[in-house]
């Protein structure tokens, strides 16, 4: 088992330009040989069809652990969010400069607080 999680060595994240630059300043940027980024910048411009593709491709991809994204991305696409259940990668909703984090959103806590039956 644990050979299937080995090579899972990066986060990536999905987000604000604020959060993205935050962490590509801290190190986590990484772009592969075939040119796939683990990190989308999102605005408002950016279409739900590229949150989703996006949020697809990075919750298949073999190399990465954990996928952070913005409370408020995650609310862009939330039936996707919702019915992810995968232990890797990690999906983690993380609150952004601008939109506080919610943890009555959160698909991941509202899971865990079933589980206690809370």
């Amino acid at each position: 088992m644990a050979t299937t999680f080995k090579n899972r060595n990066l986060l990536a994240v999905m987000g604000d330009e604020d959060t993205v630059t935050g962490l590509l300043l801290a190190g986590i940027g990484h772009v592969s040989e075939d040119h796939k980024r683990n990190f989308l910048t999102v605005d408002s411009k950016t279409r739900p069809e590229e949150l989703e593709r996006s949020f697809k491709e990075f919750t298949e991809r073999q190399d990465i652990a954990i996928l952070l994204i913005n409370q408020h991305v995650a609310d862009r696409i939330r039936p996707m969010v919702d019915k992810y259940e995968q232990a890797f990668p990690a999906l983690l909703e993380i609150p952004s400069k601008d939109h506080p984090y919610d943890p009555s959103k959160d698909s991941v806590l509202k899971r865990v607080q079933k589980l206690f039956g809370e």
